[in-house]
């Protein structure tokens, strides 16, 4: 059994030592989920998917209504949300290919990522889950500042037999590992056993879940089914067969049983008695796939907002993020200014008293005054970008650029947060104003300074 084996492995590392830290010395949990659409959590208006334990989160703590990705696709999005950074800065501004997944730098080795700055507090970090910024030496997890690292190093595995284009994408650390179970159990619970071995010191565990991303035909062998995947009892709750080829039943159950896995995460803190003092994070990597070209696959929603992912319309850019903070942020609460996966970068580093780096520009900014105090955003603008569409924000504003050097689109999100009507030609004067300052800021960027 996997389970047993893991125990096994991860029994044979250095025990903590230590006790828990004070003041700015929280634990921090960050659960990146993948290709969750805004609308696909219970909380945020699903009326049929079922999340009890992302739905608790919510009432322990804030859920965020505007909070946004700068671009709409797996690995800039990771790259943002480790470095603080616009990934036009970092120099992750693309979705990184097979071989690049495998062998690639990715993010740039000048680039330092969140638990360096941890571990440089003393904290034990861990990472459970997708990777997908490059597995080059150098860019593994373990050359970046985690202490451990159990997952799949690309975009997509097998949710059962962790293959990607036909090769094995599980990790033990740095090495192959042939582990037997299912994806979102193998990440949870390596993130329940770090969690117990840890609970008297301060730590840092990213579970970056390749859930609930689509099934891919490459990762499947000859004859296996096509469908999406999750444990039997998972449909059964449903009152829907396991074998179903139904693709919403499918996403049902596979978003289900995320659910558990973030709920064994929650439980652990509680049971290892650190969950006051425990920042948790819990977002997606951009906007769930929707459209026409995998009437199979494309069943997430990102409802009430248009397009998904890879767009820089809000279904691709706007995702579900709640936060819990005892203490903090007050239970229950729901905060609507607009916020991005660049500020939790900064937040993190609050929780564990450690200062921002002077040596790089930091896009993120600290939104303790939003989600507690309830100030106004800290972003005069949010800057979107993926391949050659581009995107602002600025307030009520958002404009949109479908092709380099063509005119802007314009709506008001106030008032049209589907995007349905471009105001362009009533507000010229507004749509050409933010169509400049993006790209102003575009020119203003140097080499990933």
């Amino acid at each position: 059994m996997w389970a047993i084996a893991l125990m096994l492995m991860l029994a044979a590392l250095p025990a903590a030592e230590g006790q828990q830290g004070g003041p700015g010395r929280d634990n921090v949990v960050l659960i990146y989920l993948d290709n969750v659409g805004w609308g696909d959590l219970a909380c945020y208006g699903n009326p049929t998917i079922r999340t009890p334990n992302i739905d608790r989160l919510a009432t322990q703590g804030t859920r965020l209504t505007d909070f946004y990705i700068p671009s709409s696709s797996c690995s800039p999005s990771r790259g943002a949300l480790l470095t603080g950074r616009y990934p036009d800065r970092n120099g992750l501004a693309h979705q990184l290919s097979v071989e690049e997944n495998w062998a690639g730098i990715g993010l740039p080795h000048s680039e330092r990522i969140l638990p360096e700055f941890l571990r440089d507090r003393g904290y034990v970090t861990g990472a459970f889950g997708k990777w997908n910024i490059g597995f080059a030496e150098g860019s593994r997890p373990t050359d970046r500042g985690f202490d451990e690292y159990i997952g799949c190093i690309s975009g997509n595995c097998d949710y059962y037999t962790h293959v990607y284009n036909g090769r094995l994408d599980m990790r033990v650390g740095t090495e192959p590992r042939k582990l037997t179970g299912y994806t979102t159990d193998i990440f949870a619970d390596a993130a329940v056993d770090f969690i117990r071995r840890n609970a008297s010191r301060p730590f840092f565990v990213y579970v970056p879940f390749n859930a609930a991303h689509y099934p891919n035909p490459k990762n499947k062998a000859p004859g296996q089914p096509f469908r999406w995947q999750a444990p039997a009892e998972f449909f059964e709750a449903y009152g829907y067969d396991p074998g179903t080829d139904v693709p919403q039943h499918g996403y049902h159950a596979v978003m289900t049983a995320l659910d558990a896995g973030v709920g064994k995460v929650l439980d652990a803190l509680e049971v290892s008695g650190v969950g006051d003092q425990t920042l948790v994070i819990l977002a997606s990597d951009n906007g769930g796939w929707v459209g026409p070209r995998r009437p199979a696959l494309e069943v997430s929603s990102n409802a009430p907002f248009r397009d998904g992912r890879t767009s820089v319309y809000e279904g691709g850019v706007r995702t579900p993020c709640i936060l819990r903070w005892p203490g903090r942020l007050r239970p229950g609460s729901v905060v609507r200014e607009p916020l991005t996966n660049m500020d939790l970068f900064v937040l993190a580093l609050r929780a564990g008293g450690a200062e921002q780096p002077r040596d790089r520009v930091i896009d993120g900014r600290d939104p303790l005054p939003v989600l507690r105090d309830g100030a106004r955003s800290p972003h005069r603008n949010i800057y979107f970008r993926y391949r050659q569409t581009r995107g602002l924000r600025q307030g009520r504003w958002k404009a949109v650029l479908p092709r380099p050097g063509g005119p802007a689109e314009l709506y008001d999100l106030s008032v049209d947060p589907a995007e349905t009507r471009d105001l362009a030609p009533d507000n010229p004067d507004i749509a050409a104003r933010l169509a400049g300052e993006f790209r102003q800021w575009q020119a203003s960027l140097p080499s990933r300074n």
